[in-house]
């Protein structure tokens, strides 16, 4: 796409909804601007609409690292096991600059459960080609990652309607 652009650094984060929607679509002006895009989901292992992308643009590659269970307390093995795959092969697809962006979806929810570390995530991005763009997503953004970012969002919420019983509904929140 621009490899004579500079790239940033975006943080998505807080208890509202809209996180992972928000990197979609930026990921979508992206691609529709010519550029490719590597979407990784952390903490996730199940079908989701957005998979569906890939059969939309050649230049959309999604990848989840997960169980497909939602982490609420003790992460498993597995789940471990999952986070460094996915860490290591991230770090990869960044230091290659193949992406324009890269979107490391729920990476944050990885290092608040311990599963990656953030100063590894950091010199991760230090490292990247200066063109690529970086989102990282979730809940619990440490300090040293939000000072590290260029721009950080954060999604308040101010009413939902989980609280209210209904689950999450297939086209909206997966």
């Amino acid at each position: 796409m621009h490899k004579d652009r500079k790239g940033y650094i975006q943080v998505y984060c807080g208890n509202g909804k809209g996180k992972t929607t928000a990197a979609l679509g930026l990921s979508l002006r992206t691609l529709l601007s010519g550029g490719s895009v590597y979407f990784a989901q952390f903490c996730k292992g199940s079908e989701t609409a957005e998979m569906g992308l890939c059969s939309l643009f050649d230049t959309f590659v999604m990848e989840q690292y997960g169980t497909g269970k939602f982490i609420t307390n003790n992460p498993t093995e597995e789940d471990r096991k999952q986070a460094r795959q996915g860490f290591e092969h991230c770090k990869s697809v960044i230091l290659s600059g193949y992406f324009d962006l890269v979107v490391l979806d729920e990476i944050i929810l990885s290092v608040f459960y311990q599963l990656i570390n953030v100063e590894e995530i950091i010199s991760m991005l230090r490292s990247r080609k200066p063109w690529v763009e970086v989102i990282l997503t979730g809940r619990k953004a440490p300090h040293e990652l939000i000072e590290a970012a260029d721009l950080v969002t954060e999604m308040k919420k101010v009413k939902h309607y989980f609280d209210t019983g209904v689950k999450a509904r297939r086209g909206i929140e997966y």
